[in-house]
């Protein structure tokens, strides 16, 4: 399975130190889970929360699921010794907090080695920064940290979400530049299916691959919203049928539904496919 094949259509936080809901999330049709040792464990709780999480990954049964660990930052108190904890995890990747340079990145880089590196784009200068931090060599996701973005920019909240644009489209722009898998970040009001529906959407047609969550509730709507249709799977289909008739006709011009098909289209045409065979195994 290619990375962009991957489905992170769902990508639930967990807070690390609840051991009930590290369990209960084995239950979940999610695509990956954010083990936070950050924002949701309290400062009495940080370092018995590490033997938690080392514990429950241990343990096991969390199936195709990716297991990504949220640490805290390397300047504060628990960072360093939580990476090295999670060096030592059985986990698919470790997420940084405010990431604002490929610096940090590597800082982290020298203890966790070889596991994977998601990123938290979160502030202002991680924005700016965005390219240089998605080109690093270790670097394989960007989580999208839309709350605290809000706050840097002392904006107000809009359901289109206008005033971070800017921001969603540079992190963009440095994922998808260097095939780095990028999720939409969370949205705060849980009960509110069809507010979430209309964010999922927005960040669908941006080129999002996910959006992270904070409640089991959000699952459906982005499972759903992040997955090809089945429209779109039955035209993606007769787009590669018509192209490969084309080619083998020598004729070099293929018409679908009144339109064009160009090499391009298949390239995405394909992807599609793909995603939605991987989706569908990871049910199995």
């Amino acid at each position: 399975m290619t990375r962009r094949a991957r489905p992170y259509r769902s990508v639930l936080y967990v807070p690390a130190s609840n051991a009930r809901a590290m369990e209960k999330v084995k239950t979940l049709p999610i695509d990956a889970i954010i083990f936070d040792l950050e924002d949701a464990v309290a400062p009495d709780q940080k370092i018995p929360a590490r033997a938690t999480l080392a514990t429950a990954l241990k343990e096991g049964g969390y199936g195709k699921r990716q297991r990504i660990v949220r640490i805290n930052d390397l300047s504060n108190q628990w960072g360093t010794a939580d990476a090295e904890a999670v060096a030592q995890m059985d986990c698919d990747a470790v997420l940084l907090p405010k990431v604002e340079s490929a610096a940090q990145v590597e800082a982290l880089a020298q203890i966790t080695k070889d596991l994977p590196i998601w990123a938290m784009m979160e502030t202002p200068l991680g924005m700016l920064h965005a390219a240089e931090i998605a080109a690093h060599n270790t670097l394989e996701g960007m989580v999208m940290g839309t709350n605290d973005l809000a706050k840097e920019l002392q904006s107000r909240f809009r359901a289109d979400r206008l005033p971070m644009q800017a921001g969603l489209g540079l992190c963009l722009l440095a994922a998808k530049a260097r095939g780095v898998t990028i999720v939409d970040g969370v949205y705060n009001a849980f009960k509110d299916a069809d507010g979430l529906r209309a964010e999922c959407e927005q960040g669908r047609d941006m080129g999002f691959d996910g959006k992270t969550l904070i409640h089991p509730a959000q699952v459906a709507v982005a499972n759903e919203s992040f997955a090809p249709s089945n429209d779109e799977v039955e035209l993606a289909t007769r787009q590669i049928a018509a192209f490969e008739e084309a080619e083998a006709a020598g004729t070099g011009v293929a018409v679908v539904d009144g339109k064009i098909v160009e090499n391009l289209h298949v390239v995405t045409a394909r992807e599609i496919l793909a995603k939605a065979e991987a989706i569908a195994a990871l049910a199995t």
